[in-house]
């Protein structure tokens, strides 16, 4: 799901200076883990049981997204500097299924840089880029390095499994079956869909060569 970037930026240079990678995200998850805690304040049995099945999901998606041609072109075609905020928590269920696969579309441009924030201990960022007045994520804020203006953002998910759970809320699905529905449709797309989605938003979000001189670059 896709929304339109603010005029105004909450996110300082202090915020990022208490970014996390990924790696050290899922360093600190495991730690947690190793106490029976979650992040957040929520350590209740259910949700580090969920956050250790969210730590299978997220190992899976390492290991089976492929990113396409496409946006690995699009990426190493960008001239501009970004930082990609991307607010999760570790119990939940979406952040498992796209982080990963963000980071790594992501890593493939090296002018790319991400900081992990926590929602929790950033209200003031999350309540900025708020869902259909939901606190959902994962969000991607997307901002140029030097200026931090925000050019766009992503999140929580993409449009049809946005649309998967908006239906069954709107059906009273019960929040169990609902979860099966949305992770069967994420295990069925393989992180497809939300390639396709930022192939159609990078270009809007950085600057990028024409494909001409990509295909020279990349032949010589």
């Amino acid at each position: 799901m896709v929304d339109l970037p603010m005029t105004a930026n909450p996110i300082t240079h202090e915020h990022l200076a208490k970014g996390i990678t990924y790696g050290q995200y899922r360093e600190l998850i495991d730690l947690l883990l190793a106490e029976n805690k979650t992040t957040g304040t929520d350590h209740s049995e259910g949700m580090v049981e969920y956050t250790r099945m969210n730590m299978h999901r997220m190992r899976r998606v390492e290991k089976t997204t492929v990113l396409e041609d496409e946006i690995v072109m699009q990426m190493l075609s960008l001239q501009n500097k970004m930082v990609w905020v991307i607010l999760t928590e570790a119990w939940c269920g979406d952040a498992a299924q796209n982080v990963s696969a963000i980071v790594k579309i992501a890593d493939a441009s090296p002018l790319v840089e991400v900081k992990l924030l926590l929602r929790d201990e950033n209200p003031e960022i999350m309540d900025a880029y708020l869902t259909n007045g939901s606190r959902s994520i994962p969000k991607l804020i997307v901002m140029d390095a030097e200026t931090l203006n925000v050019v766009g953002t992503w999140g929580p998910r993409p449009e049809p499994a946005q649309r998967l759970v908006m239906d069954a809320k709107d059906k009273n699905t019960p929040f169990k079956e609902m979860a099966e529905q949305l992770h069967g449709w994420y295990a069925k797309d393989g992180c497809r869909t939300l390639q396709q989605e930022f192939s159609q938003l990078i270009p809007k979000w950085g600057k990028l060569n024409a494909l001409k001189e990509q295909l020279v670059e990349r032949c010589s």
